[in-house]
Order: structure tokens, then C-alpha cells, then sequence
């Protein structure tokens, strides 16, 4: 099985099987909340087609999940924005935030890299963030440009559900997309040529 490289998609206009339907995925889609997260998903996609913006899908699906209590992750950097998605969720939900840098952790205590060395560095703490966020009993957490790897630990550690809200990317204005719409960057920095 390679989608790459699919032109008729097949899958989605017929039907057809390139990868077999097993018992294993069967026995997944039958989990009540694993069932209830598709069903609510697939509705959302059904009922708002290019309606909905990703902060008011995501308010709709937790809405529909029953959920009360939101988490947000954030990135130190993009503290002033987690702050208006906290303040947009609490009209509806109880919200905790927990910023990357919790517990203040210094970066030369652990043996990481600081992008300064003459100064104290906290490490980003993405286990910290899961845990407290874990105490707090959340019923999903959103993820606001955590880092690369940062962000995986994060869901690895998470009793709740997560979604990701925001996907940091600096140079791209947190779009990463921005890249493969770019040709500029697909001939100049990954030199291939512009297929969008």
C-alpha cells in the first residue's frame, strides 16, 4: 500500500480496497468512545463543510463530546494567544492552561542545549504540561505551538484526548503550509519543483 502518487482516489469515489479492512481496525471502531469520536467527527465534516473555522470545530466537537474542562498547552511565545483561546473557550467550557516552561526547570540541570548560554534557560516541559493538565482532569487538551517532539511528548503523556489548535512554525507565521504553497521554498530550500 503507497497513496503517494494516487491520481484517481479511488478509495473515495468507489470504494475501492488497497488496504484491507482487518479485524484489528474493526475492533477499534467498535470501542464506544472510540465510535462516539468518529460519529462526532464524521457529523461536524457533514453538517459544516467549510463553514466552520478550526477554533469554533473545536468548540463544537467538545461541545457534542460532552466535554467540560479544556486544556491549553502553550508555548511560552505564544502566551498572548492562548490567552484569547482560553478567553473565546470559557464561555462555554472551564479552562486550564499551562504554559511550556512550567516547573522552571534550567535547561544546563538536564544537559540540553540553550540557544543563549550566558543566561538561565528554562526547559520547555512538555511532561509537566500533560501531568498538570492530567491533575486537572481535563476532557481534552489543545495543543498551542508546542515544538516539534515537544508536542509528542505532550500527547504521550495525556490522559485526555488531544487536538492540535495551533502548529508552531516561526518562519511561516504558524502555517506551515506556507512552505508547500510557496515556490520559492519548494524549489529553493527543499528543491522540488512547485506541484500545487
Amino acid at each position: 500500500m503507497n497513496c503517494r502518487g494516487c491520481k484517481d482516489r479511488k478509495c473515495y469515489v468507489e470504494g475501492k480496497t488497497c488496504f484491507p479492512w482487518t479485524e484489528e481496525i474493526e475492533k477499534a471502531y467498535s470501542d464506544p468512545i472510540n465510535k462516539k469520536l468518529l460519529a462526532t467527527a464524521t457529523a461536524l465534516e457533514a453538517n459544516f463543510y467549510m463553514e466552520l473555522t478550526r477554533v469554533e470545530e473545536v468548540i463544537r466537537f467538545a461541545q457534542e463530546m460532552d466535554y467540560h474542562t479544556i486544556g491549553i498547552a502553550h508555548c511560552i511565545g505564544l502566551a498572548r494567544e492562548a490567552e484569547v483561546i482560553a478567553s473565546i473557550f470559557e464561555k462555554w467550557f472551564t479552562v486550564k492552561v499551562v504554559c511550556c516552561k512550567v516547573c522552571g526547570k534550567n535547561k544546563k540541570e538536564m544537559g540540553l542545549p540553550q540557544i543563549k548560554e550566558d543566561r538561565f534557560e528554562a526547559m520547555c516541559n512538555p511532561v509537566g504540561q500533560a501531568m498538570n493538565l492530567n491533575k486537572e482532569k481535563t476532557d481534552l487538551n489543545l495543543l498551542v505551538g508546542l515544538c516539534v517532539g515537544h508536542d509528542i511528548l505532550f500527547a504521550k503523556y495525556c490522559d485526555a484526548p488531544v487536538t492540535t489548535l495551533v502548529v508552531k512554525d516561526r518562519v511561516m507565521a504558524h502555517n506551515p503550509l506556507g512552505a508547500i504553497y510557496s515556490r520559492y521554498y519548494l524549489k529553493n530550500k527543499f528543491n522540488v519543483p512547485g506541484v500545487i
